[in-house]
Protein backbone atom coordinates (compact mmCIF):
# COMPACT_ATOMS: atom_id res chain seq x y z
CA UNK A 1 0.00 0.00 0.00
CA UNK A 2 1.28 3.47 -0.75
CA UNK A 3 1.63 5.92 2.14
CA UNK A 4 -2.05 6.89 2.08
CA UNK A 5 -4.91 5.19 0.25
CA UNK A 6 -7.80 7.50 -0.70
CA UNK A 7 -11.20 6.14 -1.71
CA UNK A 8 -14.24 8.02 -3.01
CA UNK A 9 -17.63 6.32 -2.86
CA UNK A 10 -20.44 7.43 -5.22
CA UNK A 11 -23.97 6.37 -4.33
CA UNK A 12 -27.49 7.50 -3.76
CA UNK A 13 -28.54 8.32 -0.21
CA UNK A 14 -29.90 5.18 1.40
CA UNK A 15 -27.58 2.72 -0.39
CA UNK A 16 -25.16 2.53 2.53
CA UNK A 17 -22.02 4.22 1.15
CA UNK A 18 -21.47 6.07 4.43
CA UNK A 19 -21.80 2.82 6.41
CA UNK A 20 -19.39 0.98 4.09
CA UNK A 21 -16.87 3.84 4.28
CA UNK A 22 -17.04 3.84 8.08
CA UNK A 23 -16.87 0.04 8.34
CA UNK A 24 -13.76 -0.06 6.15
CA UNK A 25 -12.10 2.72 8.16
CA UNK A 26 -12.99 1.21 11.53
CA UNK A 27 -11.60 -2.15 10.43
CA UNK A 28 -8.35 -0.48 9.30
CA UNK A 29 -8.19 1.34 12.65
CA UNK A 30 -8.48 -2.00 14.47
CA UNK A 31 -5.57 -3.21 12.30
CA UNK A 32 -3.40 -0.32 13.53
CA UNK A 33 -3.85 2.12 10.64
CA UNK A 34 -4.72 5.81 10.75
CA UNK A 35 -8.09 6.58 9.20
CA UNK A 36 -10.66 9.13 8.11
CA UNK A 37 -14.18 8.42 6.88
CA UNK A 38 -16.91 10.95 6.19
CA UNK A 39 -19.86 11.61 3.86
CA UNK A 40 -20.73 14.58 1.66
CA UNK A 41 -24.40 15.11 0.95
CA UNK A 42 -26.25 17.36 -1.42
CA UNK A 43 -29.98 17.47 -0.78
CA UNK A 44 -30.46 15.10 2.14
CA UNK A 45 -33.16 12.83 0.81
CA UNK A 46 -33.25 9.15 -0.05
CA UNK A 47 -32.12 8.63 -3.63
CA UNK A 48 -30.15 11.87 -3.95
CA UNK A 49 -26.57 11.51 -5.23
CA UNK A 50 -23.99 11.58 -2.44
CA UNK A 51 -20.33 10.83 -1.85
CA UNK A 52 -18.42 9.29 0.99
CA UNK A 53 -14.68 9.31 1.50
CA UNK A 54 -12.18 7.01 3.19
CA UNK A 55 -8.51 7.58 3.90
CA UNK A 56 -6.23 4.87 5.29
CA UNK A 57 -2.59 5.43 6.15
CA UNK A 58 0.32 3.99 8.08
CA UNK A 59 1.11 7.52 9.30
CA UNK A 60 -1.07 10.22 10.91
CA UNK A 61 -3.38 11.92 8.40
CA UNK A 62 -2.99 15.69 8.45
CA UNK A 63 -5.25 16.57 5.52
CA UNK A 64 -8.86 17.54 6.30
CA UNK A 65 -10.78 17.88 3.05
CA UNK A 66 -12.70 15.75 0.65
CA UNK A 67 -10.72 13.33 -1.51
CA UNK A 68 -9.78 15.13 -4.72
CA UNK A 69 -7.50 12.50 -6.32
CA UNK A 70 -8.83 9.10 -5.26
CA UNK A 71 -6.81 5.96 -5.80
CA UNK A 72 -10.11 4.05 -5.92
CA UNK A 73 -13.63 5.07 -6.90
CA UNK A 74 -16.46 2.79 -5.75
CA UNK A 75 -19.76 3.29 -7.59
CA UNK A 76 -22.73 1.79 -5.76
CA UNK A 77 -25.27 2.98 -8.36
CA UNK A 78 -24.40 2.64 -12.06
CA UNK A 79 -27.11 5.17 -12.97
CA UNK A 80 -24.78 7.89 -11.61
CA UNK A 81 -22.42 7.34 -14.56
CA UNK A 82 -22.97 10.29 -16.87
CA UNK A 83 -24.87 12.22 -14.19
CA UNK A 84 -21.92 12.94 -11.86
CA UNK A 85 -18.26 13.11 -12.80
CA UNK A 86 -17.10 9.83 -11.31
CA UNK A 87 -13.70 10.11 -13.02
CA UNK A 88 -12.88 13.51 -11.54
CA UNK A 89 -9.34 13.51 -10.20
CA UNK A 90 -8.81 9.76 -10.74
CA UNK A 91 -5.20 9.20 -11.88
CA UNK A 92 -4.38 7.06 -14.92
CA UNK A 93 -3.44 4.16 -12.62
CA UNK A 94 -6.62 4.55 -10.55
CA UNK A 95 -9.17 1.83 -9.89
CA UNK A 96 -12.89 2.01 -10.61
CA UNK A 97 -15.30 -0.54 -9.09
CA UNK A 98 -18.89 -0.51 -10.38
CA UNK A 99 -22.03 -2.22 -9.10
CA UNK A 100 -23.40 -3.65 -12.35
CA UNK A 101 -24.19 -6.85 -14.20
CA UNK A 102 -22.09 -5.54 -17.10
CA UNK A 103 -18.52 -6.67 -17.74
CA UNK A 104 -15.52 -4.44 -17.04
CA UNK A 105 -15.01 -4.14 -20.82
CA UNK A 106 -18.57 -2.82 -21.29
CA UNK A 107 -18.09 -0.24 -18.52
CA UNK A 108 -14.77 0.84 -20.08
CA UNK A 109 -16.57 1.48 -23.38
CA UNK A 110 -19.36 3.34 -21.61
CA UNK A 111 -16.85 5.57 -19.78
CA UNK A 112 -14.84 5.97 -23.01
CA UNK A 113 -11.48 5.50 -21.29
CA UNK A 114 -8.41 3.44 -22.12
CA UNK A 115 -6.54 3.77 -18.84
CA UNK A 116 -7.45 2.94 -15.22
CA UNK A 117 -8.37 -0.50 -13.95
CA UNK A 118 -12.06 -1.42 -14.06
CA UNK A 119 -13.82 -3.99 -11.90
CA UNK A 120 -17.48 -4.95 -11.76
CA UNK A 121 -19.67 -6.91 -9.39
CA UNK A 122 -23.43 -7.41 -9.24
CA UNK A 123 -23.70 -6.00 -5.71
CA UNK A 124 -27.43 -5.32 -6.02
CA UNK A 125 -28.11 -8.89 -7.14
CA UNK A 126 -25.96 -10.23 -4.30
CA UNK A 127 -27.73 -8.07 -1.71
CA UNK A 128 -31.14 -9.11 -3.00
CA UNK A 129 -30.11 -12.78 -2.74
CA UNK A 130 -28.52 -12.52 0.71
CA UNK A 131 -30.56 -9.75 2.37
CA UNK A 132 -33.76 -9.57 0.35
CA UNK A 133 -33.16 -5.82 -0.16
CA UNK A 134 -31.20 -3.81 -2.75
CA UNK A 135 -28.56 -2.42 -0.38
CA UNK A 136 -25.24 -2.80 -2.26
CA UNK A 137 -22.84 -1.41 0.35
CA UNK A 138 -21.52 -4.57 2.00
CA UNK A 139 -21.06 -6.45 -1.30
CA UNK A 140 -19.13 -3.46 -2.68
CA UNK A 141 -16.95 -3.53 0.44
CA UNK A 142 -16.25 -7.22 -0.21
CA UNK A 143 -15.23 -6.47 -3.80
CA UNK A 144 -13.02 -3.57 -2.67
CA UNK A 145 -11.03 -5.59 -0.14
CA UNK A 146 -10.46 -8.33 -2.74
CA UNK A 147 -9.05 -5.78 -5.21
CA UNK A 148 -7.12 -3.69 -2.66
CA UNK A 149 -6.02 -6.00 0.15
CA UNK A 150 -5.82 -3.21 2.74
CA UNK A 151 -7.26 -5.49 5.38
CA UNK A 152 -8.23 -9.12 5.35
CA UNK A 153 -11.63 -10.57 4.64
CA UNK A 154 -11.69 -12.03 8.16
CA UNK A 155 -10.98 -8.62 9.73
CA UNK A 156 -13.88 -7.04 7.82
CA UNK A 157 -16.25 -9.87 8.74
CA UNK A 158 -15.26 -9.62 12.43
CA UNK A 159 -15.71 -5.83 12.43
CA UNK A 160 -19.13 -6.10 10.77
CA UNK A 161 -20.25 -8.58 13.44
CA UNK A 162 -19.10 -6.22 16.21
CA UNK A 163 -20.63 -3.12 14.62
CA UNK A 164 -23.98 -4.71 13.72
CA UNK A 165 -24.44 -6.87 16.83
CA UNK A 166 -27.28 -5.56 18.96
CA UNK A 167 -28.40 -3.21 16.16
CA UNK A 168 -29.65 -5.81 13.70
CA UNK A 169 -31.27 -9.23 13.84
CA UNK A 170 -28.90 -12.21 13.50
CA UNK A 171 -30.26 -13.07 10.04
CA UNK A 172 -29.50 -9.54 8.81
CA UNK A 173 -25.95 -9.80 10.12
CA UNK A 174 -25.51 -13.22 8.51
CA UNK A 175 -26.93 -11.89 5.22
CA UNK A 176 -24.38 -9.06 5.22
CA UNK A 177 -21.55 -11.48 6.00
CA UNK A 178 -22.61 -13.67 3.08
CA UNK A 179 -22.92 -10.61 0.81
CA UNK A 180 -19.32 -9.58 1.56
CA UNK A 181 -18.03 -13.12 0.96
CA UNK A 182 -19.92 -13.54 -2.32
CA UNK A 183 -18.77 -10.21 -3.76
CA UNK A 184 -15.21 -10.99 -2.66
CA UNK A 185 -15.40 -14.13 -4.80
CA UNK A 186 -17.48 -12.77 -7.70
CA UNK A 187 -15.82 -9.43 -8.52
CA UNK A 188 -14.45 -9.34 -12.07
CA UNK A 189 -11.63 -7.23 -13.48
CA UNK A 190 -9.89 -6.82 -16.78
Amino acid sequence: MKEMLEIRWHARAGQGAKTASYLLAETALEAGKYIQAFPEYGPERTGAPMKAFTRISDKPIRIHSQVYNPDVVVILDKSLIGKVNILEGVPSDGIIIVNTTQSPEEIRKQLNISDRKIYTVDATGISLATLGRPIPNTPMLGALIKIIPIISLEEVLDQLKKKFEGRFRPEVIEGNLQAIKRAYEEVKGE
